[in-house]
C-alpha cells in the first residue's frame, strides 16, 4: 500500500448520471473517497452497515440523513451512523470527501 496518495495517479469512475467517485486509498478498516457531482445530480437514499464521514469540499447539498433534511455547503460535514438511511441532492456542482469505516467492499469489487 502506498503512504503518498497522488490524485493524477487515480481515475476517476462514472457512477450514476452526474456522478463520479475516485477511491483515494484503503485497508480493511477505513476508506477514503472523492464523489464528485453535477448540479441537480443525487445520491439516492440507501443504507449500509459502514459508519460514514462526509466533508463538503466545494458545492451545495441537501442533506437527508434519517429523515432529516439539510442545505450543507463547502467546509460543512456529516456524520451517518450504521444502518441509518441517507442521500444527497447536489444544489450547485461540488464534491464530497468520503470517509468509511470499514471499507466499502462493494466499491473495489
Amino acid at each position: 500500500m502506498n503512504v503518498f496518495i497522488e490524485n493524477d495517479a487515480i481515475e476517476w469512475e462514472q457512477v450514476a448520471n452526474g456522478v463520479r467517485r475516485k477511491i483515494m486509498v484503503y485497508d480493511e478498516r477505513l476508506m477514503l473517497v472523492k464523489v464528485a457531482f453535477e448540479a441537480g445530480a443525487t445520491g439516492t437514499l440507501h443504507h449500509h452497515y459502514h459508519t460514514q464521514i462526509t466533508h463538503v469540499e466545494c458545492g451545495v447539498f441537501e442533506v437527508q440523513i434519517n429523515g432529516e433534511k439539510r442545505l450543507l455547503r463547502q467546509g460543512d460535514a456529516f456524520y451517518i451512523p450504521p444502518d441509518v438511511e441517507h442521500g444527497v441532492v447536489c444544489m450547485e456542482k461540488g464534491m464530497l470527501i468520503d470517509v468509511f469505516h470499514p471499507l466499502r467492499k462493494d466499491f473495489i469489487e
